[in-house]
């Protein structure tokens, strides 16, 4: 089994969507590292995450180390994006993020990176979210000023899940 490291972009593009209860309910398994929990999720909607099933992983002593090493050599990427890669280097795990530095560094270390684009046909091809329900989320993420999902790829899902 997958287990689906996300960083706090995936989430919040979820929430935007109103996808969050979906992503949860069809058979995939996302965790976070406690850092990245504590510092941007616990305040604002943690334990409602929580109650949906996201899981929050301490990282070793050697995944702290590492994560510390990677800030030093990656200034611009924040410690929760350093503990979300460390946890993501564990067997049977992967990145999903919307951070493109994030990426890139997982990417370099040999890691599998997916993307939000990936998580929602994750969720179409499990039969258990409607396509429609996909297709209103997907037009409220891309919607939002701040998007970044390539527009093509956007149309081409949105085309997929159109109504009717």
């Amino acid at each position: 089994m997958l287990i689906l490291v996300s960083d706090t972009s995936i989430l919040i593009d979820l929430e935007r969507g109103g996808l969050l209860e979906s992503v949860f309910s069809c058979g995939l398994t996302l965790i976070v590292p406690d850092l990245l929990y504590e510092k941007e999720l616990e305040k604002e909607n943690g334990p409602y995450l929580r109650a949906l099933g996201l899981g929050v992983v301490a990282l070793t002593p050697d995944e702290l180390a590492l994560a510390q090493t990677v800030k030093r050599q990656r200034p611009t990427l924040s410690l929760s994006d350093c503990f979300a890669l460390c946890c993501a280097m564990r067997p049977a795990c992967a990145l999903v993020t919307g951070d493109k530095a994030l990426r890139s560094e997982a990417k370099a270390r040999g890691r599998k990176v997916y993307g939000l684009l990936w998580l929602l046909d994750q969720m179409a091809a499990s039969n258990c979210v409607d396509t429609t329900l996909l297709y209103t989320g997907l037009s409220r993420i891309a919607a939002h000023p701040r998007c970044r999902l390539p527009a093509d790829e956007v149309k081409a899902r949105l085309n997929a899940w159109a109504p009717g």
